[in-house]
């Protein structure tokens, strides 16, 4: 049952961590022919300038800087990473202590985790082989991820000392894929055994 590739980080992450970042472009000849026009005219202002206080200079030397400043101004720009999301905090209700809800339209991690796993068991509601495909092999991992912090073992490592922690329940559970979907008090109690690790 662990030949899944999801891993517990992947139950963690937040969406929109896992969503590659796009690199914005910009008008391919417009972004290059505007870096040039913008290094000629630097170059005319310094070079006239210069000039105007006695001082002779490469026009060329003085266009090929400002070029390359401009060019390494770009380069940094596309290659600095993205701007951080903001992060949207809870207000308290009045000046005083929380009311205790939760907020779920906030967009954080736990958040994100919890639609995850309710979209998984939704989705395989009454469908065994959608179950034992989704939501059992993660599952899976979350116990073998438990067992190794815990008591430095997984379920394959040391299997007898890993089914006497879990139970008989709980080891068939993981082990024989269910014939029927779990109901939720099934799955409740399930979720009570694995907090006693």
């Amino acid at each position: 049952m662990s030949g899944s590739s999801t891993s517990i980080f992947d139950l963690l992450q937040d969406e929109e961590e896992q969503q590659p970042t796009t690199t914005r472009r910009r008008g391919g000849v417009r972004g290059w022919l505007r870096i040039v026009l913008a290094a000629a005219g630097l170059t005319a202002a310094v070079v006239l300038g210069l000039r105007m206080v006695g001082v002779g200079v490469s026009v060329a030397a003085v266009f090929a800087g400002f070029l390359a400043l401009l060019l390494l101004r770009r380069l940094t720009r596309t290659l600095a990473p993205p701007p951080p999301v903001p992060v949207r905090l809870r207000r308290p209700a009045g000046h005083g202590e929380e009311d205790g809800s939760y907020n779920w339209t906030v967009g954080d991690a736990l958040g994100s985790s919890v639609n995850r796993w309710e979209t998984k068991l939704t989705w395989s509601h009454g469908e065994p082989e959608r179950f034992s495909r989704a939501v059992l092999p993660v599952l899976c991992e979350l116990v073998d991820e438990l067992l190794r912090q815990r008591h430095g073992v997984t379920r394959a490592t040391d299997p007898a000392r890993a089914r006497a922690l879990l139970g008989e329940p709980l080891w068939n559970f993981l082990d024989t894929p269910p014939k029927r979907t779990p109901a939720p008090r099934d799955l409740a109690a399930i979720v009570a055994q694995l907090e006693k690790l």
